[in-house]
């Protein structure tokens, strides 16, 4: 199987060989050397570490609606 290396320096795996080290979206793959090459090895993120505080934040923001925000009463004193 050959792999081809973009003028980027990038990689496309193809499914079935991501499939087969466990590697899942956001998950770094770990290459390790050997005498002989390479091993090539997944390495999953611990998700209890990303955004220990997403829980305590909404889960979406409410759309800003410019036409209601103009129609409201505002401050005068705020314009100058």
């Amino acid at each position: 199987m050959l792999i081809k290396v973009t003028s980027k320096r990038q990689a496309t795996f193809p499914a079935s060989v991501l499939e087969a080290l466990g590697a899942a979206p956001g998950d770094h793959l770990e290459l390790l050397p050997r005498t002989d090459g390479f091993l090539l090895r997944a390495r999953s993120i611990d998700r209890t570490k990303l955004a220990p505080l997403r829980n305590q934040i909404g889960r979406k923001p409410k759309p800003f609606n410019l036409e209601t925000f103009r129609e409201q009463q505002h401050d005068p004193s705020l314009r100058d």
